[in-house]
Order: structure tokens, then C-alpha cells, then sequence
């Protein structure tokens, strides 16, 4: 198995509808690419956060299915929206 751990800071101006998407259409992720098994996406309520307001977690079959994942379109879309308004920290590691 595979752990895909991700948090975000975001750009100035990002608006609370905007995070509330983000949340969202990440969420919505497992349902569009098989090979994701278990997703949990949220806001940071840590005040040891360092200014990541959304973190999240995803988990794998394989490095192969991460890599798939990173490459299939439908998360490509979404980081064409979603890439001008973070500053994203990711960790992939097995377990």
C-alpha cells in the first residue's frame, strides 16, 4: 500500500468558496479514478498547522496505482484550477 499525503497554504485572496471546492472536487476524486482507495480531504483545525488551511490523504494498492493517479486526466483537470491557488507540500511513502 501506498500513502499520498498532501497539504496546502493558499495564495492570497483565495475565498471561502473557493476552499470549500477544492475540498470538494479532491473528495470527488476517488469516485472519477479507480485506483484510488480511500481519500479523506479537509480543513486544518491543528494551531501547529504552519499555514496549511486543506490537508488530505490518499491511499493506493501500488506505487504503479499513485503514479497512475497523478498522471490520469480527470486530476490533471483539477490541477490546472487548483495549482494558481495553493502552495502545495506533498509526502508519498509505503506502508
Amino acid at each position: 500500500m501506498f500513502i499520498h499525503m498532501f497539504a496546502f497554504r493558499l495564495k492570497p485572496g483565495v475565498t471561502e468558496a473557493q476552499q470549500d471546492r477544492m475540498i470538494r472536487e479532491i473528495g470527488a476524486l476517488r469516485d472519477h479514478i479507480p485506483s484510488v482507495l480511500e481519500s479523506y480531504v479537509g480543513k486544518n483545525i491543528s494551531p501547529r498547522g504552519q499555514g496549511y488551511v486543506i490537508g488530505g490523504i490518499m491511499k493506493f494498492e501500488s506505487q504503479a496505482m499513485l503514479e497512475s493517479y497523478n498522471s490520469h486526466p480527470v486530476h490533471q483537470a483539477l490541477l490546472k484550477w487548483l495549482l494558481p491557488l495553493i502552495d502545495p507540500i506533498e509526502v508519498d511513502f509505503p506502508v
